[in-house]
């Protein structure tokens, strides 16, 4: 009964906006994720590797992301600003 009135409250999806501080929100997931997924690789858990190999993963996620969302922003960046200003010249 707990379970289901637990579950009761998500009716709706918390809303994150798109402001650079909601980027913080990226944090603990991927901190979870790492966690978990090394969590599951390993056949003992031993607090040192664990915490280097699990450290690793998340730097490793987080830069992955920030090159992804530089390019993106590029690709953004060209089709907004210089993409409409060579489609005005002419070449005649």
């Amino acid at each position: 009964m707990l379970t289901i009135s637990m579950l009761a409250t998500f009716t709706a999806p918390m809303r994150i906006g798109t402001n650079p501080a909601s980027i913080l929100w990226l944090l603990p997931l991927v901190a979870t994720i790492s966690i978990v997924y090394k969590a599951t690789k390993v056949h003992q858990v031993h607090l040192r590797p664990f915490t280097k190999e699990t450290a690793a993963l998340f730097g490793s996620i987080i830069v992955f992301i920030l090159v992804a969302a530089l390019i993106l922003y590029g690709v953004a960046w060209v089709v907004t600003e210089e993409l409409p200003g060579l489609l005005d010249t002419s070449a005649f």
